[in-house]
């Protein structure tokens, strides 16, 4: 087996890799508390909410993938674990079944870290001239951008 060889230098692939570790927990975590909002979600706006945190956490679930393969791509193993999640994600786990209103506050705020995340390893890649994972993390951004517009807009009264 012959070593990595794709025009990004060996420092810059595993600080990537490392930047991705945290949105790959980031993403994984919101992934994980939208499943719980979208099993637990009650009130007046339960069918619509039900359905949107549907939509949300099966994109997510993609993403979860496509940013796990990035890291391979770089040859760093990528985290697998509830524990390793736990301590790279800047996102914490929710005690209890929070109201409905509480649940979008919350995912909003989790769409918005993970974008803060993205813009850490988007500089990172770009110094680099990794093309591939500016592209990645350009184009998470625009989906966590957009659903975090939905949400407030979802909470507007």
């Amino acid at each position: 087996m012959t070593d990595i060889d794709i025009g990004i230098k060996k420092d810059d692939r595993l600080e990537i890799a490392e930047g991705l570790k945290s949105l790959l927990a980031d993403s994984y975590t919101l992934y994980l508390q939208t499943h719980n909002f979208h099993w637990n979600v009650t009130g007046i706006h339960f069918r619509e909410l039900h359905l949107m945190f549907e939509e949300h956490y099966t994109e997510l679930a993609t993403a979860v993938d496509d940013i796990a393969e990035r890291i391979r791509t770089l040859d760093v193993a990528a985290p697998g674990t509830y524990k390793e999640f736990a301590r790279l994600s800047s996102i914490k786990e929710v005690e209890g079944v929070p109201s409905s209103a509480d649940m979008v506050e919350l995912l909003t705020k989790g769409h918005e870290q993970v974008i803060k995340t993205a813009r850490q390893v988007l500089k990172t890649a770009q110094d680099a001239d990794d093309e591939s994972t500016v592209a990645l993390v350009s184009d998470r951004m625009r989906v966590h951008e957009k659903t975090a517009w939905m949400l407030r807009a979802t909470s507007k009264k």
